[in-house]
């Protein structure tokens, strides 16, 4: 190996900064790390790890010009010089012996070595991993598989999916998503405004008026200015309308859940906060049960909060836990990384960091199965159809998409698989209508399934689709990913797929549209570089809402008095403004997008903005679009108030003034 370098100070800027979504859960000695962010990382020294990695009286010498070249000398056995092997070693010997050494070096305490992740990151940078992981060779007769292997590159310049997807304009034209504009000389804009004067006066049959609803819902499409933006002290994991379009709430990663009243979608009312109690790292995941009446949020934990939404009732959420032993936490339990209420509303279905899928019944209190259906973490689970409680879908890091029958998972046998991401997936999500769904994946694309596609449980076992994605090096929690490293699977079985946004740092969500305010005509998704995209069925981009731009802009407008963070990174030199769009939601009954974001300079922060659809960005309404409030809608801006100040502070001074007030009423 050659480096302009030294090994150490290459060493030393291994990482960009990275956020951390979902922990390590490997099976490492060490305790889990809850708060990797703020972990400060040994300092990895290259010299000692190489030393330790080969024979002690192996030579290193240093190259002229600044480059070092690693001289590996292994005495060969009796047996080999007698059959001519003059001072080397078989590969398949001195691989095994560089492993042995990794083991140690790995399962020793002594001070100053490194975790597994850390030597294997190492290795990769170094060019060593062939001496550890082998190239080439049969899977089966590998025993030493604890690492990841580099996948061969494709070398194919078509192997990207073509846009427009045939597959998809032919959904497009079904009718099942949507209806096509006729061709017309008329611009967009005037075809929206005619249609809408349609309307009004109420020309054509019902079946035309119908069509006529449709393609005025469709063609709103929200645009990156925003109608408001809430603050929050932290980073914002997701955030759903209710079914009916009068309920929002914001998971947030301070361990509440905020719940707003937005049966006026112009005018939001927050009206409860509830708790995680005692929850680890954050919230990640929410589900509103079938009569809007209860939610079920989750943390890295094997509890689940159920709070009732009524703005009436104040009590404490109630505490369920889905490990069969009893026992919370990390060396009890396990994490949860999604869950959901089944169509009926009796059970929860949650999708664990322990590799399976728990179903948990309500009314009893106990859990009805546990199935560890998957070869790495379930991040995803929903139901096919929300008026059934049947068939539910989960997708995991193993890449794969599972469909079970609720009827029969007690023998642990899937009904069904999807295949086609080459990297782990982050989110599911379902059309409901019990035939189509929707995932995101950490191969930086977003695929549309049909259920009369899928493979049975025989097709998935003898196609072992697995083998094609096994060894990755990417780990989307820091890493950016290489087109160069995509691929089409083999057996993929997907019917559109979708590109161009980036899913990175943490678990994007991906969604259909709803049918009553777009016509069910788009999907979409959230993104690493601050953004929604969204799509038409035939993976054409349909719009683009610009969360990152319309935050920093209203940031900008605070100033550094009400912006403590900008004016501490801005006098360090660090990064701009960046925004993560985590997750978004789409109000049913109008034309209105909710983005959820990790934002911030250090994405530390977290917003939610809603942006509506406009035609103009001049704004002669009242209140004025961009106003900026915190998380309980109290305006911000010059003279009121920081989204960084403490709440419990300005509740207190609030209450002086009040009793300030009734005593000069008194006198």
């Amino acid at each position: 190996m050659s480096t302009s370098r030294s090994a150490s100070q290459e060493a030393s800027d291994r990482f960009p900064e990275y956020f951390v979504d979902a922990l390590d859960t490997g099976d490492d000695d060490d305790e889990y790390d809850l708060d990797p962010d703020y972990e400060e990382e040994e300092e990895i020294d290259a010299e000692d790890i190489i030393q330790d990695l080969f024979e002690e009286e192996d030579e290193f010498h240093d190259a002229e010009e600044g480059t070092i070249h690693f001289l590996v000398q292994v005495e060969a056995d009796d047996d080999e010089e007698a059959g001519g092997a003059e001072g080397s070693q078989s590969p398949d010997a001195e691989r095994v012996a560089v492993q042995q050494r990794l083991i140690n070096l790995i399962s020793s305490r002594r001070t100053g070595l490194l975790s597994r992740r850390q030597v294997l990151n190492f290795l990769r940078r170094s060019n060593l991993g062939h001496l550890v992981f082998g190239e080439g060779e049969d899977d089966d007769d590998d025993d030493m598989h604890f690492g990841s292997r580099r996948r061969p590159r494709p070398s194919d310049p078509n192997r990207f999916p073509k846009v427009p997807s045939k597959e998809g304009r032919e959904l497009m034209n079904s009718g099942t998503f949507g209806a096509n504009e006729p061709i017309s000389p008329i611009s967009t804009k005037k075809r929206l405004a005619r249609r809408i004067l349609d309307r009004e006066l109420g020309i054509g049959s019902r079946t035309a008026r119908l069509i006529n609803q449709g393609m005025i819902a469709q063609s709103m499409i929200p645009s990156s200015d925003a109608e408001m933006i809430i603050n929050y002290n932290d980073n914002v994991y997701s955030g759903q309308f209710s079914d009916d379009g009068n309920f929002y709430f914001a998971c947030v990663k301070d361990m509440k859940v905020r719940m707003y009243d937005t049966s006026n979608p112009y005018n939001w009312r927050h009206y409860k906060t509830v708790p995680f109690t005692f929850g680890s790292w954050t919230l990640t995941d929410a589900s509103l049960s079938p009569d809007n009446k209860w939610l079920a949020y989750t943390s890295i934990q094997s509890n689940v909060c159920l709070a009732p939404t009524d703005p009436n009732d104040t009590g404490d959420p109630y505490m369920m836990n889905l490990s069969e032993n009893g026992r919370a936490g990390w060396r009890g339990g396990f994490g949860i990384f999604s869950i959901r209420f089944s169509g009926d509303g009796r059970e929860l279905v949650a999708g664990t960091n322990a590799h399976s899928i728990v179903v948990y019944d309500i009314e009893s209190r106990r859990v009805l199965h546990t199935i560890e259906g998957h070869d790495d973490d379930v991040n995803a689970v929903c139901f096919a159809d929300k008026s059934s409680p049947h068939i539910l879908y989960s997708g995991s890091d193993d890449t794969t998409i599972k469909v079970w029958d609720r009827r029969s998972m007690g023998d642990g046998r899937e009904a069904g698989a999807f295949v086609g991401h080459i990297e782990g997936l982050t989110y599911l999500d379902s059309k409901d209508d019990g035939r189509y769904l929707l995932s995101n994946g950490k191969d930086q694309s977003m695929k549309l399934w049909d259920l009369k596609m899928m493979y049975t449980t025989a097709q998935f076992e003898d196609l072992k689709p697995r083998q094609h994605t096994r060894y990755s090096e990417f780990d989307y929690r820091w890493g950016r990913f290489d087109d160069a490293d995509w691929f089409r699977h083999p057996l993929d079985n997907s019917v559109v797929t979708f590109r161009g946004h980036k899913v990175l740092r943490t678990l994007i969500r991906c969604h259909f549209s709803p049918p009553g305010s777009t016509n069910s005509r788009y999907v979409y998704s959230g993104s690493h570089d601050g953004k929604v995209y969204i799509w038409n069925m035939d993976a054409t981009i349909a719009g683009v809402i610009d969360v990152k731009s319309t935050t920093s802009a209203a940031q900008a407008g605070l100033g550094h008095a009400e912006d403590p963070y900008g004016r501490y990174y801005a006098n360090r030199g660090f990064s701009g403004w960046s925004t993560i769009v985590r997750d978004a939601s789409w109000h049913p009954n109008a034309p209105f997008i909710a983005a959820s974001s990790l934002n911030g300079w250090d994405n530390s922060l977290g917003t939610v903005t809603l942006h509506s659809y406009n035609e103009s960005s001049l704004d002669e309404g009242e209140p004025r679009m961009g106003m900026t409030y915190d998380e309980k809608l109290r305006p911000l801006g010059e003279g009121r108030g920081s989204p960084y100040d403490d709440s419990e502070e300005e509740d207190n001074s609030e209450e002086e003034e009040e009793e300030e007030e009734e005593e000069d009423a008194e006198f």
